[in-house]
């Protein structure tokens, strides 16, 4: 884990853009945490996006700013996360997704006010970043069964039913399910698998508090991978537990390993579900980022 306080230098000017359409973001909390960041001495700079993406008002502002911080979840956090990366600015974040599952890894509150407070407390951590296909992602990006459910759970279905969402689109899926063939190389070693997903994390939590391994950290350089090799769809509700501890490495039929680099080749393209979007699709070729970005999170956390 690498944290670090740095007391006295509490950066002023804010940077903050809300996403208006996540799932908590109508509910007049996002007011109050904006009141303890003003509390904490901060100036906020809070240009109105329009239509325009986050990552382009980023860019625009990063010689203004002496930190960022986004309101919404997951998916706003992936698509501005080369724009911030790029401008080298702390990222505060305020959870107002689904699943907000890097809030989790981080553990970060999940009450927007708190989250704030975090944030004013100017404790921070640098973070890992994922790549796939030129795509950044923090917390995991998977071919197969996810991919398949990110595809079928519109955001209109996110911002009504939340988790509740997951698990209907999960259900309906399931029995669906049939293995693919995909060839991975990593570390030198190719290897051929029948499987119904194969995961790749750079954080920890995914999918609304899946676990994509027990140990996986966001700061520890790796990336986390496991393919579920099963042949049935029973096998994959009886995998559920496991795979919500991150402990499904135990199960003969997964396969689990951690590098810094892999590819995965499949016979015609397989969608590429980065963070709960959609963000490309095989031949996929991931990578590690160290370091690449530093995050507010609670103090003397564990990682």
């Amino acid at each position: 884990m690498s944290q670090e306080n740095l007391g006295g230098t509490l950066p002023k000017r804010a940077l903050v853009l809300l996403n208006a359409r996540a799932r908590s973001g109508s509910d007049g909390s996002a007011a109050s945490a904006l009141d303890v960041l003003r509390q904490a001495g901060m100036r906020l700079l809070d240009p109105e996006p329009g239509e325009r993406p986050f990552r382009e008002i980023i860019r625009e502002y990063a010689g203004q700013a002496d930190l960022v911080v986004l309101g919404g979840g997951d998916g706003t956090l992936r698509a501005s996360a080369a724009a911030l990366m790029e401008a080298g600015l702390p990222l505060g974040i305020l959870p107002l997704g689904t699943a907000n599952d890097l809030a989790r890894t981080l553990t970060i509150p999940t009450d927007v006010t708190a989250a704030a407070a975090v944030i004013a407390a100017d404790h921070r951590r640098a973070v890992d970043l994922g790549e796939v296909n030129g795509q950044l992602f923090f917390n995991v990006a998977s071919i197969g069964f996810s991919a398949d459910l990110a595809r079928s759970l519109t955001a209109a279905a996110k911002k009504r039913w939340g988790k509740l969402g997951y698990a209907i689109a999960a259900f309906k899926l399931l029995r669906q399910s049939r293995p693919f063939s995909v060839e991975i190389e990593h570390d030198g070693v190719t290897e051929r698998v029948r499987t119904v997903q194969i995961s790749v994390g750079n954080g920890r939590f995914y999918g609304g508090g899946m676990a994509v391994a027990a140990n996986a950290a966001p700061d520890d350089g790796l990336l986390d991978v496991y393919s579920l090799e099963v042949e049935h769809w029973w096998e994959l509700v009886a995998l559920a537990p496991s795979l919500r501890f991150g402990t499904q490495g135990r199960w003969k039929k997964v396969r689990t390993f951690q590098t810094t680099a892999l590819s995965l080749s499949t016979r015609r393209p397989h969608d590429v579900n980065a963070d709960g979007d959609l963000a490309s699709s095989t031949p996929a070729s991931f990578r590690i980022h160290r370091k690449a970005l530093s995050v507010f999170v609670p103090g003397r956390q564990s990682a």
